[in-house]
């Protein structure tokens, strides 16, 4: 999966999860201070993350995805060590 197909799907995740409009998301895009997600919302993004891309994201890793951008670089990384 390339880089921009995985962050189409991941802004898709976002836009369902936080409300936010999807031109306002951007690689750079941090989830609390850009794009206004609380605690309980990034548990949530990162359970969407785990259906939506069938993955499972550890908790020590899911406290480093604090950006779109580390979302769409772990779920890349993710998928190339089980290919």
């Amino acid at each position: 999966m390339s880089q921009a197909e995985t962050f189409d799907r991941v802004k898709k995740v976002v836009v369902d999860q936080l409300g936010v409009e999807a031109d306002t998301i951007k690689p750079q895009s941090t989830f609390i201070d850009d794009l206004g997600a609380d605690s309980l919302d990034i548990v949530e993004l990162v359970m969407a993350f785990e259906e939506e891309f069938d993955i499972e994201i550890p908790d020590e890793s899911a406290e480093k995805i604090l950006s779109v951008q580390d979302a769409v670089d772990y779920i890349n990384s993710k998928a190339a060590a089980s290919a």
